[in-house]
């Protein structure tokens, strides 16, 4: 975005995408969209994100893959600084990782919950946002209702036990190192060893 731009986000009433219903994210994509000089959109596979964490420190290495991805967008787009959601619970450090991925120099404000306070991250969480409910909607339409992929949600674990009971197995888009997929699995497991 221009830095003369930003003010503009503020008047679309851009914030941090989960504070917005899905529909207002809508409408503010198309807009956010005309308003900036380039937007790049990454997308990790499940799989990517699975050996990442099937392999040493959990924690550590996703916040490893996160930089890494955020270095590759910034290298895309080329800002003079470029604004970060640290996902790393020191932020100064989720900053260096990202600069040790970059070719060239670029001032980077890292910080806790930047989608609250900086409108361009929040723009970008919109963008992000719009993203994920549009693959999950492709998902639904090939697959069934399994609501919005989020813990909370009762569709989504009602769909992760139904893929253990007639497969056996999650498909390709579910992340097995997920959290309630592992204990799903691991809960199917049970129960078929006691049937056994």
């Amino acid at each position: 975005m221009k830095e003369e731009d930003l003010p503009k986000l503020v008047k679309l009433g851009v914030k941090d995408s989960k504070l917005l219903s899905p529909y207002r994210r809508e409408v503010l994509d198309v807009e956010i969209k005309k308003l900036a000089q380039k937007y790049s959109v990454m997308k990790l596979s499940p799989k990517e994100i699975d050996n990442v964490v099937e392999t040493g420190k959990k924690l550590h290495r996703l916040n490893r893959l996160e930089a890494k991805t955020m270095a590759k967008v910034i290298e895309m787009l080329k800002p003079d600084v470029a604004y970060v959601d640290a996902s790393d619970v020191l932020e100064e450090r989720f900053k260096q990782h990202i600069i040790e991925y970059l070719p060239f120099k670029v001032h980077i404000i890292s910080e806790h919950k930047a989608d609250r306070k900086y409108p361009v991250v929040s723009a970008a969480s919109i963008i992000a946002k719009v993203e994920r409910d549009r693959e999950i909607a492709e998902l639904s339409k090939k697959f069934g209702d399994l609501g919005c992929g989020y813990p909370t949600d009762s569709k989504t674990i009602s769909f992760l036990k139904q893929c253990m009971e007639k497969l056996g197995e999650y498909p390709d888009f579910v992340r097995k190192s997920w959290k309630p997929a592992k204990k799903t699995k691991s809960e199917n497991e049970k129960s078929q060893t006691r049937l056994a």
